[in-house]
């Protein structure tokens, strides 16, 4: 047998000589055995066996070591031997190095051509047993995966025979017609005389070993499938040398091109032109890149593109499906010889007629109700319009001629279903195939509002597209009003001011709350997705749309309580308009938040590690240091919004939030530091403590007992940070290193002690 079951334990393996294996698992032994008994009762084996192959003995094994030695010996070819060929064929497919014996049998005796002799006298006396014995062998031949073999089965001189020899599967209870279909059925049509003998046998070929491939072989089975890969190979290059020959005729192409925009060709014939083409343009996809490379540079020099827009402005709809296959193969290969030729026929043309507007025309005018071809068209739209794959040379950006072209000349082809579409406060019209098409419309659009820059932000504001688009959002499709709502999710991303002025000004959050509302307590994309719009708006702290959302929307909004976005945003509202109420604080507070004068990379962590483990004494260098300038304000600018800070409670708790410095330090609890202002200008940062009331150093001037403090005293559990001030900006940490710089920058400071436990206050 050629193949053979084993059978080990609760697996079943099913092999192939030593080449290939395949387990069948079994998670019960009664299930396995159930299996194995019914594969043994098939082979016609004993289930009390674990292995349905024959064995062979060591003799057997020896005298066909020894007849093969020297090289394989086959019986004479004759119809009464044709059972033992077929038997020998079958037993040597399993071992490579008899396949490989067998295969140089077959070629130095002529073995081939005197079996298919024979195959005529089976026909003749309608012998089928013998057919079916002729069948066997062929398939197995074609299974020893040798060139030498298929270049004798192929030649012109047999091939037919061979087909012939593959329509008696003894499997079938009837013989195939796959001659007659060849001879009769199948034409061959020239559309352009093919001058080359050799080319047109070498096309003949092709057709009938493509044939034989796809419809006369059986399909192969996992372990067969291998074999047949010189087959494969034997097509894929007799394909490269039909292209390099009719590449090659420079009157045959001039011809078929002269064809193909001449007015004067009938229809049918165009459409066997543009069939050709199509096919030629197929086979170069199995070219090298270097020979791919030539062959399209020869198709453009013999004008293919003119000839794509003649042809796509054609009413044959078959014609056009075929142009527009032809034009993706160019596009996929290079872009911007596409582009160039649609920037330099813009000048000569009017908009209608120009290659890239009849591809989108194409794409709004598929027929199909599942849109197949208007989606590969977007596709090749999209491949056309990425800045990705645009070239940029020292003299020229083909991103900034080639967008300016098309959103000058073709975008508002691309944009009219859409414009059509959307006069009113939802669709005009809302079937499937129409929003499918919106839909593939709306993906472009998002694609270019993500990679092109003004060019699609002049357009979309100039032509309040954003607009047109929300109306979408009331489609029935969920679909539809996703991608509408994907659309502006993608614009607001790009927190671009003059986009949001727009929204703002056109109130477009109406579109997108109604339909949040309309969608009431419906878990479903369509609200997770307009919640993470607005969630998106909280976390980055868009300030215009934020408060534009709650002076608008909060009374609708304001009792959705499943998640916070809602009362985040209005939080943050509050939070905004507090600081504009209270500049200076806002100031103060931001500037303490940024740590934005901090001299080096140092983190968080590591600034308060540095700190704890510093000595009270190692710290009296710190100094709180206030320009002259500063002594004179007055100090009621500062304390009055500050006093009125301090008394609204919501604010309050939020701002300490900010302020807050946490730290882990050995397990203990992070101490908590709080800010606390005096009437002076030197300043210190105070903890407090519920343990201790401790005083400043006594000689410093914001002792509890001098003058200029009204005798507060903060109490602390932990050590504390210097506020240094410089030229009016607050710095949160004042570090030693920081300190030695500010000695030679500074001839004069006047400092305060630094204490670990101090308070803030002033002189």
């Amino acid at each position: 047998n050629v193949f053979y079951f084993s059978l080990k334990d609760t697996l079943i393996v099913w092999s192939e000589a030593e080449n290939y294996d395949l387990a069948l698992s079994f998670q019960e032994k009664a299930g396995c055995d159930e299996i194995w008994e019914k594969i043994c009762q098939v082979q016609g084996k004993d289930p009390s066996v674990d292995i349905t192959q024959d064995l062979v003995d060591e003799s057997e094994e020896e005298r066909f070591d020894d007849m093969s030695s020297p090289g394989l010996e086959l019986p004479s070819c004759e119809l009464s031997r044709l059972e033992e060929i077929a038997e020998l064929v079958a037993s040597s497919l399993p071992s490579p190095l008899r396949r490989e014996k067998l295969a140089l049998a077959l070629e130095n005796e002529g073995y081939i051509k005197k079996l298919l002799e024979i195959f005529h006298v089976c026909e003749d006396l309608e012998n089928i047993e013998g057919l079916h014995h002729l069948y066997e062998i062929i398939k197995g031949i074609f299974l020893l995966n040798r060139t030498a073999l298929f270049e004798v089965m192929f030649s012109e001189e047999c091939i037919m025979d061979v087909i012939g020899c593959l329509e008696y599967d003894p499997s079938l209870s009837q013989s195939r017609k796959h001659r007659e279909f060849l001879t009769k059925t199948a034409k061959f049509k020239e559309v352009i005389p093919i001058s080359d003998p050799e080319l047109k046998q070498k096309i003949h070929q092709t057709y009938r070993v493509q044939y034989i491939q796809d419809m006369v072989l059986p399909t192969p089975s996992v372990f067969e499938e291998n074999m047949l890969s010189t087959l494969h190979s034997f097509i894929f290059f007799n394909k490269v040398e039909i292209v390099g020959m009719l590449q090659e005729d420079e009157k045959f192409l001039t011809d078929l091109f002269a064809q193909l925009t001449d007015e004067a060709t009938d229809e049918e014939k165009r459409q066997e032109l543009v069939n050709f083409l199509k096919e030629f343009c197929a086979f170069s996809q199995t070219l090298q890149p270097q020979n791919r490379d030539a062959f399209f540079k020869t198709l453009s020099n013999m004008g293919i593109l003119p000839a794509l827009e003649v042809i796509l402005g054609m009413d044959d709809a078959q014609v056009r499906s075929a142009a527009t296959d032809i034009f993706s193969y160019l596009v996929e290969y290079n872009p911007s010889m596409v582009r160039e030729f649609v920037m330099q026929e813009a000048q000569q043309n009017d908009d209608d007629i120009l290659l890239i507007n009849l591809i989108i025309e194409h794409m709004i005018c598929d027929t199909d109700p599942e849109l197949g071809g208007a989606v590969l068209l977007m596709g090749l739209l999209r491949t056309l319009v990425d800045p990705e794959n645009m070239l940029a040379t020292a003299n020229k950006t083909e991103k900034t001629e080639f967008l300016g072209f098309f959103y000058k000349h073709c975008m508002h082809v691309l944009t009219a279903p859409l414009l059509a579409n959307t006069t009113e406060d939802k669709p005009s019209k809302d079937d499937f195939q129409t929003a499918q098409l919106l839909a593939l419309i709306l993906e472009l659009l998002t694609f270019c509002v993500e990679h092109h820059t003004y060019h699609i932000k002049n357009y979309i504001i100039n032509k309040d597209i954003l607009r047109r688009v929300l109306v979408l959002m009331a489609s029935k499709h969920a679909f539809l009003a996703l991608c509408a709502l994907r659309f502006k999710r993608k614009i607001i991303g790009l927190k671009d001011e003059f986009y949001n002025r727009y929204i703002m000004k056109s109130f477009l959050f109406e579109p997108v709350v109604k339909a949040f509302l309309n969608n009431g307590s419906r878990y479903n994309l369509m609200n997770s997705a307009i919640i993470e719009m607005f969630e998106f708006i909280r976390v980055e702290d868009i300030k215009s749309l934020t408060a534009h959302v709650i002076e608008n929307y909060w009374k609708a909004l304001e009792d959705v309580d499943y998640v916070q976005t809602f009362k985040g945003l209005k939080l943050r509202f509050e939070q905004q308009r507090e600081r504009q109420d209270n500049p200076k604080l806002d100031s103060m507070r931001s500037i303490l938040r940024n740590h934005r004068y901090r001299r080096d990379a140092r983190t968080l962590e590591d600034e308060e590690e540095m700190w704890f483990n510093t000595d009270e004494d190692d710290m009296e260098d710190g100094e709180a240091v206030v320009p002259p300038s500063d002594k004179t304000k007055n100090d009621e600018d500062i304390m009055d919004p500050i006093s009125k800070f301090m008394e609204r409670k919501k604010l309050k708790e939020s701002e300490e939030k900010e302020v807050l410095l946490k730290t882990n330090l050995s397990g203990r609890q992070s101490p908590s530091f709080k800010l606390s202002f005096s009437s002076g200008t030197k300043s210190n940062l105070t903890s407090q403590s519920s343990a201790s009331n401790l005083p400043g150093s006594p000689g410093s001037p914001g002792s509890p007992g001098s003058p200029g403090s009204p005798g507060s005293v903060s109490k602390s559990t932990s050590q504390m940070a210097a506020i240094t001030t410089k030229g009016g900006l607050v710095g949160l940490v004042d570090y030693p290193d920081d300190d030695e710089e500010d000695d030679e920058d500074e001839d004069k400071e006047e400092t305060l002690p630094l204490s670990k436990k101090a308070k803030l206050e002033s002189s």
